[in-house]
């Protein structure tokens, strides 16, 4: 199982690699993106904790 997860990794390791040389601008957009989901991820935890303590 532990093999399982190295190969795993390795393969999104690889693709991930792959992509930011094929194509950097598709690479820094996804990357974008996910930070702002994070962001937006975090702001809505803050807002609940606010309305929460209010």
């Amino acid at each position: 199982m532990v093999q399982a997860k190295k190969i795993a990794l390795y393969i999104v390791f690889i693709f991930v690699l792959y992509t930011i040389i094929h194509s950097p601008k598709r690479a820094a957009e996804l990357v974008q993106v996910g930070f702002e989901g994070i962001s937006s991820a975090a702001q809505g935890v803050g807002d609940f904790m606010t309305e929460l303590v209010k």
